[in-house]
């Protein structure tokens, strides 16, 4: 199950326009506060710990926002589910997260860890892993966004398979404007396009990319 994944590690690359909204200043500014204050790496939500991480979704009307959620879904406004919510596998979308999967999000990412393997594409390009949401309302009346990254089954044929048998449900560019769409149901049909969508990407995964980071300076 994937704990850590991140954006960058201190200098190389900028973002690309193609990934909206990360173009955008006031994404520029989160981002670079965010990466400022947790060195570019998102650590799931503790009480204690109260980090946020960045995550990107869509309002009604399809207008794209990235803003900070807890990494750990809420299914009320009490706290964090007592079980484990932090991944959310895609073959259970329709049973366990039935819900959550209506409102869904991208992780902006160039990187993720799984089992002491460090993956990212080979250019160090920024890619966006899917995730599910949950927003509630807290005591003091305040709305909060939580989210659930979504793990897959890594292809046979990846290196990622040799590391573990799950893997980060990351999806191409052509897919990100069909999983943010609002008005799209999540059903079996949007597990099976994603699922299959994801495959080449997956496989582009590697340990053995170069380490090409975000220079935060440059948003």
């Amino acid at each position: 199950m994937c704990a850590s994944y991140g954006l960058g590690s201190g200098g190389g690359t900028t973002l690309p326009n193609d990934l909206p909204p990360l173009s955008e200043q006031a994404s520029k500014t989160l981002l670079e506060e965010w990466m400022r204050s947790r060195s570019g790496s998102a650590k799931i939500t503790g009480r204690r710990a109260l980090n946020l991480n960045p995550i990107i979704r869509a309002d009604a009307g399809g207008e794209r926002s990235l803003e900070l959620a807890w990494w750990w879904l809420w299914l009320d406004g009490s706290g964090p589910a007592k079980f484990s919510a932090f991944n959310s596998r895609d073959d259970k979308l329709l049973r366990s997260w039935k819900r959550q999967f209506q409102h869904r999000a991208l992780l902006p990412a160039t990187w993720y860890v799984e089992k002491k393997g460090r993956f990212q594409l080979p250019g160090g390009e920024v890619f966006g892993i899917a995730a599910v949401t949950s927003t509630v309302t807290q005591e003091d009346g305040t709305e909060l966004v939580t989210y659930s990254m979504v793990t897959r089954d890594a292809p046979e044929d990846s290196e990622a398979a040799e590391y573990w048998p799950r893997m980060p449900l990351v999806l191409p560019r052509d897919q990100h404007d069909t999983w943010l769409d609002p008005e799209r149901a999540g059903d079996e049909t949007l597990v099976a396009e994603v699922q299959h969508a994801s495959d080449e990407i997956s496989r582009a995964l590697t340990t053995g990319a170069p380490l090409v980071s975000v220079d935060s300076t440059l948003f």
